[in-house]
């Protein structure tokens, strides 16, 4: 058995994984931002007088 073959093969799978983790964290981290701003646009949506009337007279 090879130790060190063994020990290198070994630190990659750790690294492959953490980056991986890493990754979906990020995208965790984006996807829930973008619902937040979801809701806040779904809010404003909700405000009948909000955008009504629009003035084009110059």
């Amino acid at each position: 058995m090879d130790i060190p073959l063994l020990s290198t093969s070994i630190a990659q799978s750790n690294l492959s994984q953490a980056v991986g983790i890493s990754v979906l964290k990020m995208a965790n981290d984006q996807s829930a931002q973008q619902g937040q701003e979801f809701i806040q646009m779904m809010e404003r949506s909700v405000q009948p007088n909000l955008g009504g009337k629009l003035d084009i007279r110059g």
